[in-house]
């Protein structure tokens, strides 16, 4: 018998580091060809599979490969694309067995946050129904750090350090000007659901009173008259307000600040949901920055991280990189271990010094649970995070990871993407 090759895929929004897990995974099969053939990788993530658009990765160098864990964004493409239950649409299940048989694939790696863990776990449960053996892997990443039974995701680290360094840089730009200028700035961060971004903009203070003076946090109902006055007493305490605001920021009854502002009637940037079924979110600055204008008078910008901060791996964190680098070859480990159907997760045993291992939950318990901010990382005026919240998320930044730089620019890999020959008909998506 043949020996299986592996399929490996990305999904759902790309972070900094998400390549580096690829590395993981293709470097540590390579040193097991006795047991995996080839790593094909999915173009545009299971998209790749269902329209067996497979990248056959074995033509790519060594040193390329490498510098996949110095290259931002997803090398092989990327996709928000969710499979219904087998019930719902069986033919794409059988599509999907079909190629891994006409390809010999019998490892099944897939990177992505709670929707991509749901997917590998359909798999997983298909290929038993269908009687085509696979083992499921599936490989953590999400900038919202809201996976459940993992310290932390991989690509988090990497977007709280530039949060937190672009807040203090911001801050002492606002605090230069405050005095004839601009008295309020607010940074727009992602975050849907859970602050782990927002809160992670803390980390730019030095000591207490230190920019920045508000988080506005998914986890806390955004209530406008006290959210003015406490603007208004900073500027007045402090000479000017800097504010980091999660994206999912909502009002007590569940409307989010970014579809307007009731009472101004703010126009919302953003609308529509995307192929998940999430509301597309964005645009929380702007209405905040109306409503503090209009209410308060007060000079203002605001800004919009967006995908500057999940693309940033000028200023990765190291601990994120090597994190990132270590579930994806897990994923390998734990496959030819004879484990199935799992996730690879982070293991937290110490602070300081942070000490950590790859350890592992079933795919089962993980897709589509929704982890947010604990209520004990979070300050009793809600506007704030604690000494708890900090000791958690400052090792997660630790640490430096340059890539290389020519002509005064980092050096990204390119690669050459060859598609495999197709042996199956067309498949309309």
């Amino acid at each position: 018998m043949s020996i299986p090759n592996a399929f490996y895929a990305q999904s759902g929004g790309v972070t900094s580091v998400i390549n580096a897990s690829a590395c993981g995974v293709i470097e540590t099969a390579r040193k097991h060809k006795r047991r995996i053939g080839k790593v094909y990788a999915g173009r545009n993530g299971i998209l790749g599979a269902l329209t067996e658009e497979l990248i056959d990765t074995s033509s790519e160098s060594a040193a390329v490969i490498r510098g996949l864990k110095s290259t931002p964004s997803g090398a092989f493409g990327s996709c928000r694309y969710k499979l219904r239950s087998i019930e719902q649409n069986e033919r794409e299940y059988r599509r999907l067995i079909d190629v891994f048989r006409a390809h010999n694939i019998g490892y099944f790696f897939y990177n992505g946050g709670g929707d991509s863990q749901d997917t590998a776990h359909k798999v997983s449960q298909i290929s038993r129904t269908l009687d085509y053996p696979i083992t499921c892997i599936g490989i953590p990443k999400t900038v919202d750090n809201d996976l459940p039974f993992t310290d932390t995701c991989p690509g988090f680290g990497s977007v709280a350090k530039y949060v937190a360094i672009s807040t203090r840089e911001a801050s002492l730009d606002v605090a230069s000007m405050a005095e004839t200028s601009t008295k309020v700035f607010i940074l727009e961060v992602m975050g849907r659901h859970a602050g782990w971004i927002a809160a992670a903009g803390a980390l730019a203070q030095r000591k207490k009173g230190d920019a920045p003076h508000l988080l506005l946090l998914p986890e806390v109902p955004f209530r406008r008259t006290d959210f003015l006055e406490r603007v208004k007493q900073t500027v007045q305490h402090k000479g000017y307000c800097v504010i980091v605001a999660s994206e999912g920021l909502a009002y007590p009854g569940g409307m989010f600040v970014s579809a307007g502002d009731p009472e101004g009637k703010a126009l919302s940037m953003s609308a529509g949901k995307d192929a998940f079924g999430h509301s597309q979110l964005g645009g929380v600055a702007p209405v905040l920055a109306a409503m503090i204008k209009r209410k308060l008078g007060y000079k203002n910008h605001w800004a919009v991280a967006d995908y500057l901060q999940r693309s940033a791996r000028h200023v990765a964190s190291a601990t994120d990189v090597e994190q990132a680098y270590a579930v994806g070859k897990a994923a390998v480990d734990f496959a030819l271990a004879g484990k199935n159907a799992v996730m690879t997760t982070i293991v937290r045993h110490s602070d300081a010094p942070y000490r950590w291992s790859v350890g592992e939950v079933p795919l089962a318990r993980v897709a589509n649970v929704e982890r947010r901010m604990p209520k004990a990382y979070i300050s009793t005026d809600g506007y704030g995070i604690t000494a708890q919240a900090r000791r958690y998320l400052l090792p997660l930044i630790a640490g430096e990871d340059h890539p290389q730089y020519d002509a005064g620019l980092p050096v990204y890999v390119d690669l050459n993407k060859r598609i495999i020959a197709k042996k199956l008909k067309a498949f309309r998506i």
